[in-house]
């Protein structure tokens, strides 16, 4: 490299699935020790990197114009202008050389800011279908990187644009090794339950009860279950009746801990856990947020399940077809052997590589 680029900064959406594979972008870079690298997010992003004190880390306030009162909307375009202003004075104190735009409504003023600037931007999008600020960004950004070649919303004047990279997950999921067997001898399911904030609620509610069916048509489980705080009283004690063994857990950035307790996870359908999942070789559940942008969180597990690495069940037929579902891989263990065995041809390895090579082409251009 001929290191025209030695300051990146990274901008991102408040969601897990925006901040963390931000984080991993951050880490790799950070790991090469030839950037100085910086975040800038909005707070509800903080909670997600409390712990990881390595990266430079600066809050900024977010807004989405997409509301529908007039008042709401104007209030909005007030918080965006003053976001973009507050990054005008951000870049202009650091002077990257390259920013990444990860989608997410906090993403926005910044890359609006380094076009401004005349800093190259890159935007990343990790869903099936592209973020409504990823979309209005798309033509002022110098790349567009994607997890999927098959992404939707992309007008054909800019898919030259496009770069497949892979799904930018942790290297220590990348390099994890799966060592749970779906056999005979080992008929229990170990059932992780993920989804974090958007779906600790309905999952607290309605999955527990499902357990509880399957205890009484003597379905053998334990349950590892990623709650909110003020859940963990109320199913520690759900559990504890039911005589299931258990672990409640919140948040937890070492969630490969859990992978190598379990042999099937439940989950919301969000893009970065999904691709944690496979690459992990973990068989699982999606049930997609009903109310995701652009149904996007429907589109990835329609996708997944497609596939063959994943079953999906939409969250109003929770009832109806969860139960059914878990006595059937219960029941028949080839079910879940045959999702690894699929997971098992797709690989994120080389994400880092590519992101690598695309850094250095830029490097080599004239920008």
């Amino acid at each position: 490299m001929n290191n025209k680029i030695k300051k990146i900064t990274i901008a991102t959406g408040g969601t897990g699935g925006h901040v963390i594979p931000a984080y991993n972008l951050a880490k790799h870079f950070v790991d090469k020790d030839k950037f100085k690298v910086e975040i800038i997010l909005d707070k509800r992003g903080l909670k997600y990197l409390k712990s990881r004190n390595e990266i430079k880390v600066i809050k900024i306030a977010s807004a989405t114009i997409f509301k529908k009162n007039i008042f709401k909307i104007a209030y909005s375009i007030m918080i965006i202008l003053y976001s973009t202003f507050k990054s005008l004075i951000l870049l202009l104190s650091n002077r990257p050389n390259l920013v990444f735009g990860m989608g997410g409504y906090s993403s926005f003023p910044v890359c609006v800011a380094a076009k401004l600037l005349r800093i190259p931007f890159i935007i990343y999008e990790n869903n099936l279908i592209i973020g409504k600020a990823n979309r209005y960004l798309m033509p002022f950004a110098k790349k567009v990187f994607v997890s999927y070649r098959e992404l939707e919303g992309v007008s054909e004047k800019y898919k030259k644009k496009v770069c497949e990279i892979g799904n930018i997950i942790s290297k220590e999921i990348i390099n994890y090794e799966n060592t749970i067997s779906h056999n005979k001898k080992n008929k229990k399911l170990k059932i992780l339950v993920l989804g974090g904030s958007q779906a600790a609620k309905i999952f607290a509610e309605k999955l527990t009860e499902i357990f509880k069916a399957c205890i009484n048509a003597k379905i053998p489980i334990s349950v590892y279950q990623q709650c909110l705080p003020e859940q963990n009283e109320y199913l520690n004690s759900f559990y504890e009746g039911l005589n299931i063994d258990f672990k409640i857990f919140n948040f937890s950035n070492n969630i490969s801990t859990y992978f190598s307790k379990t042999n099937l996870a439940i989950t919301r359908s969000g893009s970065s856990m999904l691709a944690e999942l496979i690459n992990a070789n973990i068989p699982f559940i999606s049930i997609p947020l009903p109310s995701s942008a652009d149904n996007h969180q429907l589109k990835n597990a329609i996708y997944y399940e497609k596939k063959g690495y994943s079953y999906l069940v939409e969250e109003k037929d929770l009832e109806k077809k969860l139960f059914e579902l878990l006595r059937a891989v219960s029941e028949n263990e080839k079910l879940l052997d045959q999702i690894t065995n699929r997971q098992r041809q797709y690989s994120d390895k080389s994400v880092y590589e590519n992101i690598d090579k695309q850094l250095l082409k830029i490097e080599n251009e004239e920008y």
